[in-house]
């Protein structure tokens, strides 16, 4: 009897059956939290699920995004029908999504800007934060790297840039900042620097470097790839759609035979321009290409529907399923609100399928929408302004842009109060209606392969002064294995320990001339005394000869100059050289 009730109690049951909505439509990747273990598993792409317990009945609770969290009994010895409910919003709204978040912290006031024709998030610039009421900060990470080749557009052609337009954090991703592999098995490395802040020497400069794993190209798995082409009449100029066949035939010449192709077009018509084909039949896929032209409305959500449809029907498990949209992002048929097309994308993206944004054009350029999709529809964003950046987006750095490593990443940083007064996150600003949203939530961000972010913080110390032994802060990586559902973790304790700025290695210094050239161009608040020639002062002793990005910087950097230029001298002292 012994041995029985041993037996007994290792038995293995098989909880089984499906989730679906109010209209019976299948629900993909809900989250299920097994009470009897804590297990996390979620529903496949039918919506069906299949889980052993060692109860015969069981409990889990049900989690998926715009539905409300449901706790349910599962019995092993039938087919087990659920259904969840949607999430009642005021005014229907989806949930917004921050980009950080300082825990413990209220919401501000809403607000809006819209500017010329084109259409840009309004942002709010993170404040200091006081290290012994709120120690804790969080923030996603991301390869997004649009707002760079954006403010170089504006500055070529000789015009202001939109404050807006300025998301500093994407800019330190444009560029290679010293990648450093992580240890064999790991997705992160991380390191930490701090030295004094240029533009306020009183106070000190936080980086935080993390760079992700780059796959082995022999193993990179096979893509099911979706290029979804705008295709109206707002393309029919040489930087739309004549730049977007440039890209994508430079994009498929890097494909391999193992690799799928199919090209989905909306404009005066939506439907498939090219049924999915092997990589090894570029002809085929060129030509297609080619005889791409525009005319119409711009039928964006019939487009992306459709695309979306199409990758599902040969998705490829553990493989790279991934929908390309390719627009200026100016959607006037369908959903159109960028609170629609947040609804519209999050609905897609439970297919476990990922979204990369290309934005062209100027003077209809909708920024804000291609944001929103980029950051619901768990994927990534960049902005096309001449063939250079296409090479740059889709060849040399393909595999960053297509092949992701982590999914829902998210950097913690929690701050001594005994080494730190007050601190404020550089870039990854909210828009002021996430800010003022109660039901805003963090969401981590895609990484691609050999992807290196930089994250800084500006630091004012304590009256008392810092003691150089004290820990400075923790600090702690989470993300996901593409197709995985168990979080892993990195940690980092850095001591408040700070280094000359003219000490620091050249990638830190670089970082910290964009971080400034970007703050005169947001007109910040927080570097007023600072101006063009210091960042010129900060970069000129570090710039590569041979590196055309920072020399291009450094252009652009004149440029500003003489956009902005106010007669305003520095009045920093020379900490740079």
């Amino acid at each position: 009897m012994l041995v029985l009730a041993g037996i007994s109690t290792r038995a293995q049951y098989y909880l089984r059956g499906e989730i679906k909505d109010e209209t019976q439509k299948p629900l993909p990747n809900v989250r299920m939290m097994l009470h009897s273990t804590g297990y996390i598993y979620y529903s496949g792409t039918t919506g069906g699920f299949g889980i052993t317990s060692s109860q015969i009945i069981d409990t889990a609770t049900l989690d998926l995004e715009g539905f409300k969290s449901q706790t349910v009994a599962i019995d092993s010895r039938k087919e087990n029908s659920i259904t969840l409910k949607p999430t009642i919003r005021k005014g229907n709204n989806q949930e917004m999504r921050l980009m950080s978040v300082t825990r413990d912290l209220k919401g501000e006031e809403k607000t809006s800007r819209v500017l010329t024709g084109e259409t840009y998030s309004t942002l709010r610039e993170n404040d200091f934060m006081a290290a012994g009421k709120f120690p804790a900060t969080d923030f996603a990470v991301n390869t997004d790297k649009a707002s760079y080749s954006n403010i170089r557009r504006f500055l070529n052609m000789g015009n202001t840039v939109p404050p807006d337009a300025v998301r500093i954090e994407e800019m330190l991703n444009y560029f290679d900042l010293n990648y450093e592999e992580p240890e064999p098995g790991a997705v992160f490395k991380m390191e930490t620097r701090l030295s004094e802040c240029p533009w306020n020497p009183k106070n000190q400069l936080f980086f935080i470097k993390a760079s992700a794993k780059k796959l082995n190209l022999e193993n990179i798995p096979p893509s099911n790839l979706v290029f979804l082409i705008d295709v109206s009449g707002s393309m029919d100029m040489p930087n739309r759609l004549p730049l977007l066949k440039s890209a994508f035939k430079l994009m498929v010449n890097n494909l391999r035979a193992i690799d799928t192709v199919s090209i989905v077009v909306y404009g005066g018509t939506v439907g498939v321009w090219l049924p999915p084909t092997s990589g090894a039949e570029k002809v085929k896929i060129h030509k297609a290409i080619e005889e791409l032209e525009a005319g119409g409305a711009t039928e964006g959500e019939s487009g992306i529907r459709s695309a979306y449809r199409l990758a599902q029907s040969k998705f490829i498990p553990n493989g790279n399923n991934r929908v390309i949209l390719a627009t200026d992002g100016d959607f006037n048929v369908g959903q159109t609100s960028e609170e629609g097309l947040d609804r519209l994308i999050s609905s897609q993206k439970q297919l476990g399928i990922y979204l990369t944004c290309l934005g062209v054009g100027m003077g209809n350029y909708k920024d804000s929408k291609l944001e929103v999709l980029a950051k619901k529809g768990n994927g990534n964003f960049a902005y096309l302004d001449d063939e250079k950046e296409a090479e740059k987006v889709l060849v040399k750095e393909l595999t960053q842009t297509m092949y992701a490593v982590a999914d829902d990443a998210l950097l913690h940083v929690k701050f001594n109060a005994d080494a730190v007064k007050n601190y404020r996150l550089i870039g990854f600003d909210n828009k002021v209606t996430a800010i003022s949203d109660s039901s805003s939530v963090l969401e981590g961000g895609e990484v691609g392969s050999g992807h290196t972010l930089m994250a800084i913080f500006e630091i004012e110390l304590p009256e008392e002064g810092q003691d150089s032994s004290a820990k400075l802060a923790d600090i702690e990586l989470t993300c996901r294995l593409p197709n995985d559902t168990k979080r892993l973790n990195y940690y980092l304790s850095t001591q408040a320990n700070p280094a000359k700025f003219s000490s620091l290695p050249d990638a830190y210094r670089f970082a910290a001339g964009i971080t400034l050239f970007g703050s005169l161009l947001k007109e910040s608040r927080f570097t007023k005394q600072a101006g063009w020639n210091d960042v010129q002062n900060i970069v000129q002793p570090i710039i590569q000869p041979d590196n055309y990005l920072q020399g291009e910087f450094l252009v652009l950097l004149e440029k500003a100059k003489k956009i902005y230029y106010k007669g305003k001298s520095s009045r920093l002292r020379n900490i740079f050289k």
